[in-house]
């Protein structure tokens, strides 16, 4: 799958240095795969979510989260937020 964009990533780990790791392995498991639908892809992320119309990535044990729009059919992936695990529960991502 094609991830847009790296960039966010690549932000986020320079304000949290121990996510860098976490987020570079979830990175090469997306770019690698070719998730078909929601059912494949949680058979190799079991905890991901679905919340609306995007899909919420637990990361670095569950430090961090990591929201995306996934487009199955045209194999992309939008990070829409790169959040830790108490910015994500405060939910001003959702609006």
């Amino acid at each position: 799958m094609h991830i847009v964009s790296r960039k966010a990533l690549w932000d986020f780990w320079q304000n949290y240095p121990a996510s860098e790791a976490p987020l570079t392995r979830w990175f090469k498991i997306v770019q690698e795969s070719g998730f078909e639908n929601f059912a494949d892809l949680r058979r190799t992320f079991p905890s991901a979510d679905q919340v609306g119309n995007l899909i919420v990535f637990n990361a670095g044990g569950n430090k961090y989260r990591l929201v995306a729009s996934v487009h199955f059919n045209r194999g992309k992936v939008y990070i829409r937020h790169m959040l830790t695990h108490q910015e994500y529960d405060r939910g001003n991502w959702k609006s």
